[in-house]
């Protein structure tokens, strides 16, 4: 395991659609292993691969309020929204955009299905931040930056 580093605004990878993982692998595991190291690290909430210069549709994103210690640590393997539902309006930030912060409108409630590390499938509902954090995630596998999101730039 180790800490990679962050690919930051301006590098066009995080312009890349990520590519789907054909099957979860030893690569794959070390990958989820890095991403949750990586975050731990920066005291974040997600991260996907294309953050750190891979492009698979691979994700990690931290769930501080799951009740089961087992839940805190949600690792995403090719990804897909299957439903979102209401609307929320928060701040946003982005670890690829160090100070960079902006409003941005997300689904209050989202729910994704994901490939778990044996290739089951699962499906995993997030509300609030959670589900910010689903669609800010998935959106970087697309090649999508949050900035495209911002209404409206936030000075702190």
């Amino acid at each position: 395991m180790a800490i990679r580093t962050i690919v930051k605004d301006g590098d066009d990878i995080l312009l890349k659609k990520s590519k789907p993982v054909q099957v979860p692998d030893e690569k794959v595991f070390e990958l989820l292993d890095d991403l949750k190291d990586t975050l731990k690290q920066v005291n974040g909430v997600g991260l996907a691969a294309v953050q750190v210069g891979v492009l698979r549709r691979v994700a990690v994103i931290f769930n501080d309020d799951a009740r089961n210690p087992a839940d805190r640590v949600i690792e995403l393997i090719n990804p897909e929204i299957i439903s979102q539902i209401g609307e929320q309006t928060d701040l946003e930030g982005c670890l690829s955009f160090p100070g960079k912060y902006g409003e941005v409108t997300r689904a209050m409630t989202v729910k994704v299905k994901s490939l778990t590390r044996d290739g089951k499938q699962v499906t995993y509902e997030g509300e609030a931040l959670m589900a910010r954090a689903f669609c800010h995630e998935i959106d970087h596998m697309d090649g999508i930056v949050f900035g495209e999101h911002v209404e409206r730039w936030i000075d702190i």
